[in-house]
């Protein structure tokens, strides 16, 4: 996952790293503190166990529990990550 503005919104938000099995566009629940700019700039990623789910029928989203440790990672770990782990896109 890394952090990203909401072009429509202007707000802060987190988003799947593009080359993932999943749309970067695919919306993600998680904790709040990761869009927290004191701590994590624009573009950080995270290492972050994320379920995919559809809460009552609706429309598919991420879901990584806010307990769960968090793992900030640089772009070159998150590029060897991605290329290992490459897959269909959902």
């Amino acid at each position: 996952m890394e952090s990203a503005i909401d072009p429509r919104s202007g707000r802060v938000l987190i988003r799947p790293v593009s080359g993932q099995a999943y749309a970067t566009s695919l919306r993600v629940h998680c904790s709040r503190a990761l869009s927290d700019l004191a701590r994590y700039p624009v573009g950080t990623c995270f290492l972050l166990s994320a379920k995919l789910t559809d809460r009552q029928g609706g429309q598919p989203y991420l879901y990584a529990w806010h307990g769960d440790p968090v793992v900030v990672m640089k772009k070159a770990a998150v590029k060897r990550f991605v290329e290992e782990r490459r897959r269909l896109r959902i």
